[in-house]
């Protein structure tokens, strides 16, 4: 039986570390496991929840890079189908292939000669891309075209007018992202990593000339923490420059320029299971070879559909992430656009999902944006003379793993250690030890035949391997019930209040479970889930009423809609 994630504080401020990660977002938590796994001492503190940000934020799709074959960047291409494929082998349960739809119209570079060729291309450039990935259900297939006829009957309301067919890619889809990033902290925790949430870091201390650790403050007690530690890498995002700041002028010459990436989720729209490329209204600055427009996406996650991404240069605080009426309105209206046969309206939105993310260089009010291309790295030896502290700022979850990595290099000759390659390409993630996905699900079915299928799977996606544990601990009849209108279990609130170190009630409901990351699940289950993690986490009746309160606060501001008493 796997040990639980513990909120080891004492640990925290009592241990002097070779390393400690802020940041519990897919960068830092990379980087722990990768630091641990090479034998140090590494400690790991969020400020929030693990993933709360950017992370569990983003369009849940894992980028194989065929955009970039536009920029002639073919780094980054085969950068990008390597890491497709290292999280298709190491987290089979949280990742799978997303085949994605690109209607084509007549012949020059709407045309499926035109993208025909770049597909092919992109097939050639990774022809390795299944290499290792033994389960069928997660190798990513070659491309391939539709007929006129063929696209039609699963996107009936294209514009038929010069419509010929389309073109068929895949990339890759994360069921839940924020779920991805537990299953790497767990597997950096069974490896000897001390971390905690809601440890939020106020100032990086210093002496001598080098790194010393951080003052920091418990934010679920308001209690003062000090952690002592060789190394520093500050991974928090779009709060790492405010960190460097409140350090004494650490941050850099050159600001980071983040954006806002937004995207909506609602019911889902189509039966088919391909994801629709639609043609929006900006260009890519970027491109060598360009269609028309950037594509927005139409994708099928779970019962739902995503519609996205957008972005905007975002110069406010992290903490300040939104979407305005009039942000929302507008991006209903490009959609729509897009694709007429939508007329989407705000009824039809459950949740908008945004973070920030490392943007390009734009001249202020530019429409057609530069999107970032590569993760910042920061060496505050050569930048402030101080050593010990490097600065990760990422800007893709699909290369976090190998992002991390150069980070804890640079650690690691900073410590003047001898410490072996990273083995966090090779080694399946916490749950993730399944070798046929589907047949782990029939297995899961067959284990409990009490409980609907279709909960199930979603139990073998979310938990992998590790789905007994979380059941098994459903003994009584009572955990194996669903929580009032949703499809998660009693026995998987239990297991995140037990095993997986929530300390609040969004915790739960937005990520470590289904329960509420795809729409509002409604007052009757937050009150109902309210009530159990009273039980497990001792709360008071005043805390259980905040947190109920504070949650339907975060849903009000997701769905930009009042939510009453009732509802």
């Amino acid at each position: 039986m796997s040990e639980p994630l513990q909120r080891d504080l004492n640990r925290l401020s009592t241990q002097t570390f070779d390393l400690l990660v802020v940041g519990g977002g897919i960068f830092g938590i990379c980087a722990a496991w990768d630091a641990v796994l090479r034998g140090l001492e590494v400690a790991l503190i969020e400020a929030c929840d693990f993933g709360h940000g950017a992370s569990a934020n983003c369009f849940k799709m894992v980028h194989g890079g065929i955009r970039y074959l536009q920029h002639g960047d073919v780094y980054r291409l085969r950068h990008s189908a390597r890491e497709r494929k290292i999280l298709l082998q190491i987290a089979p349960h949280l990742v799978k292939p997303l085949p994605v739809v690109v209607p084509t119209y007549g012949h020059g570079k709407e045309g499926k000669e035109f993208l025909g060729v770049g597909i092919k291309l992109y097939d050639w450039l990774t022809m390795d891309r299944n290499r290792g990935v033994d389960d069928p259900a997660r190798q990513v297939p070659s491309g391939s075209f539709l007929s006129r006829n063929e696209v039609l009957a699963d996107f009936p309301g294209l514009e038929q007018k010069g419509l010929t067919g389309a073109a068929k890619f895949y990339d890759g889809q994360m069921y839940n992202t924020a779920r991805l990033v537990l299953a790497f902290l767990r597997s950096a925790t069974t490896a000897g990593l001390c971390a905690a949430n809601y440890v939020r870091a106020q100032k990086i201390l210093t002496k001598g000339g080098q790194v010393s650790g951080v003052d920091a403050v418990d934010e679920l007690t308001g209690d003062a923490v000090t952690i002592h530690a060789r190394t520093i890498i500050n991974a928090s995002g779009g709060w790492s420059e405010a960190l460097l700041g409140r350090s004494g002028g650490l941050q850099p010459a050159k600001p980071s320029t983040f954006s806002r990436d937004a995207c909506f989720i609602v019911p889902r729209i189509f039966d088919s299971p391909c994801a629709l490329a639609a043609e929006g209204r900006t260009k890519d600055p970027d491109a060598i070879l360009s269609r028309s427009a950037r594509h927005l996406f139409i994708v099928p996650w779970r019962q739902y559909s995503l519609v996205g991404v957008w972005h905007v240069v975002d110069r406010g605080s992290a903490d300040e992430v939104r979407v305005s009426e009039a942000d929302l309105q507008g991006f209903l209206d490009e959609i729509n656009g897009a694709y007429p046969a939508l007329q989407l309206t705000h009824s039809d939105v459950n949740l908008w999902n945004a973070g920030q993310v490392l943007f390009g260089e734009n001249a202020p009010e530019q429409v057609n944006l530069s999107y970032g291309k590569r993760s910042r790295m920061i060496d505050h030896w050569k930048t402030h003379q101080l050593q010990g502290l490097v600065t990760l700022i990422g800007v893709r979850y699909t290369t976090a793993r190998v992002d991390a990595i150069d980070a804890v290099n640079l650690v690691v000759k900073k410590l003047q250690r001898k410490a072996p390659a990273g083995a966090t390409a090779s080694r399946r993630v916490f749950g993730g030890a399944i070798d046929d996905i589907r047949a782990s699900t029939r297995q899961a079915v067959a284990d409990f035949p009490t409980v609907n299928p279709d909960i199930m799977d979603g139990v073998v996606q979310n938990y992998g391997s590790e789905y007994r544990q979380v059941m098994n601990r459903g003994s009584s009849v009572e955990d194996l019930q669903l929580i009032t209108g949703t499809h998660t279990l009693i026995a998987e609130v239990r297991y995140a209040a037990r095993q997986e170190m929530a300390m609040r009630l969004d915790d739960v409901v937005m990520r470590r479970t289904d329960m509420g990351s795809g729409e509002y699940p409604g007052r009757a289950a937050l009150e109902q889930t309210a009530a159990l993690l009273a039980q497990e986490l001792s709360w008071s009746p005043v805390q259980q009423r905040q947190e109920i309160t504070r949650t339907l606060q975060h849903y009000e501001k997701l769905t930009l809609r009042e939510l009453t008493e009732q509802n």
